[in-house]
């Protein structure tokens, strides 16, 4: 075939696809604009054969169906800030994307039963605000929360700073509406707790990226809004102190730990240093620190139990200082160090970010190995390491020093990360928290997928998209892996 009649055919495609989608949903690809082409981190650019923004789960439907009929894969996408290229369409320009946007609407509120059905396109701290509004809360809480979408949160199966008390987003999800590769929606949004009759299929698309159908709607969990919210800063010697710091928390508030972080010293150091956040203990400065927050619905108060607990942590030694927020502002302030962090490694310039989770108690002993392995391998590097305690999950993020040559710094990173992967097995930990595979991982993932794990996941997406044009190259690729790419 001519170059001339290959365009004229992807014409006639792309004007089949468009018909059937319905009037101002698709867009030609020479036209898509850069916020669909480029993601967050600015790792992935590609370029698209059209962009569809559907309004509906029907519209959705049709654009799916017209695509299958054609033959054209589909890269779904939400707010667009994941980190592992999920949602990036591939330099091939073979891709409908299609964007969840146009469909953000919260179809109900159950706050006695608990639960909040909405689309999948509503942006994650609009929802919560609506939930807030109507007397319920939501919990999931993350950085991104202004710009990500509920669909991509669902997909991802998003973890944030709550999920010591709430569990991740797999955990918050009572029922889902899904438009399968073929273009059959899939759904079930009654929002029961108890329903044993079957498998549980919802299951199957969180966390799977887009890979095995798109997410239209989903049921939530909401709870009681709390109304005692307590936010403290502790400083400690060293990661092993932040935990002696969780386990006797842990222990002395149970539930009433709603979340705990962990932050390196040079990773606020750097954050201060790089931003306008100050730390509320001055300028003093220590190995490691713990940002904690607690919070209550009714029940007695717990402002002065926490005051008297602050103070024998102190006087055993356990904590040599600390500070609980005295105002909604000085709480916002101090979650803001830990945004700050985010924020100040971006303007270092390019550098490695890991997302990995390790069990509870090996984390220091997991955190001192890798700061000798960056020492070793990367000695222009600054390890800048926070995460979420609860969890398990560390980011442990190496970025350049000021001094260090950046062309030297940026060649040893791909093989830092590898030995990173192998230190983490060796925890019996994940290469893979909370961001996903997506494109970045796949090499890794593939690295570590035994024959059962690898012959059900290809019989799941053979199963549900036998052309495989859902979420092509994500996750694993057709090609076989054996080591770690990115």
């Amino acid at each position: 075939m001519t170059l001339t009649a290959q365009h004229d055919e992807a014409a006639r495609r792309l004007e089949r696809i468009a018909h059937a989608a319905g009037e101002n949903v698709v867009t030609p690809g020479h036209a898509v604009g850069e916020r669909y082409l480029v993601d967050w981190s600015g790792d992935y650019r590609g370029r698209a054969f059209a962009l569809a923004r559907p309004r509906t789960t029907e519209e959705v439907a049709s654009v799916v169906a017209a695509c299958a009929a054609e033959g054209v894969p589909i890269t779904v996408q939400g707010g667009h800030t994941g980190l592992v290229g999920a949602a990036s369409p591939l330099g091939d320009g073979d891709e409908v994307i299609v964007s969840l946007e146009r469909m953000g609407r919260v179809r109900a509120i159950d706050v006695v039963g608990g639960s909040v059905t909405v689309e999948a396109g509503a942006i994650l701290a609009e929802m919560k605000a609506v939930v807030e509004e109507a007397g319920a809360f939501f919990p999931l809480s993350l950085g991104a929360e202004g710009s990500c979408h509920i669909g991509g949160n669902i997909g991802t199966n998003a973890g944030g700073v709550n999920v010591v008390r709430y569990g991740m987003m797999r955990d918050l999800v009572l029922g889902l509406e899904v438009v399968l590769p073929d273009g059959s929606i899939l759904s079930d949004l009654r929002g029961l707790r108890k329903n044993n009759t079957g498998y549980d299929w919802k299951q199957l698309f969180i966390g799977a990226e887009g890979t095995l159908g798109i997410v239209t709607a989903a049921c939530l969990k909401t709870f009681p809004k709390p109304t005692q919210v307590e936010t403290l800063w502790l400083a400690a010697a060293s990661p092993a102190a932040v935990m002696a710091i969780y386990k006797h928390l842990r222990k002395r508030a149970g539930d009433l730990l709603s979340a705990f972080e962990l932050l390196e010293g040079d990773a606020v150091a750097l954050s201060t240093h790089l931003t306008d956040v100050e730390d509320p203990l001055g300028e003093a400065e220590y190995g490691a620190y713990a940002l904690v927050e607690l919070s209550a619905v009714g029940g007695p108060r717990l402002r002065p139990w926490l005051m008297d607990e602050l103070a024998a942590m102190i006087d055993s030694g356990l904590v040599p200082d600390g500070v609980v927020a005295e105002s909604l502002a000085q709480a916002t302030a101090i979650w803001r160090i830990r945004e700050a962090v985010v924020e100040a490694q971006s303007m270092t310039g390019k550098h490695l970010r890991t997302d990995v989770s390790v069990p509870i108690e090996a984390i220091p002993g997991f955190l001192e190995e890798a700061h000798e392995l960056i020492a070793e391998r990367a000695p222009g590097g600054r390890s800048v390491s926070y995460g979420h305690v609860g969890d398990g999950n560390i980011h442990l993020n190496v970025v350049r020093r000021s001094e260090a040559d950046e062309a030297a710094f940026l060649a040893c990173l791909p093989a830092l990360e590898q030995e990173i992967n192998a230190l983490v097995d060796r925890h019996g930990g994940s290469i893979s928290a909370e961001h996903g595979i997506g494109i970045s991982k796949r090499g890794a993932f593939a690295a570590r997928m035994d024959g059962p794990v690898l012959s059900v996941a290809r019989l799941l997406k053979n199963g549900l998209d036998p052309a495989g044009l859902f979420g092509r190259d994500r996750i694993f690729s057709t090609q076989a892996r054996t080591s770690d790419e990115t």
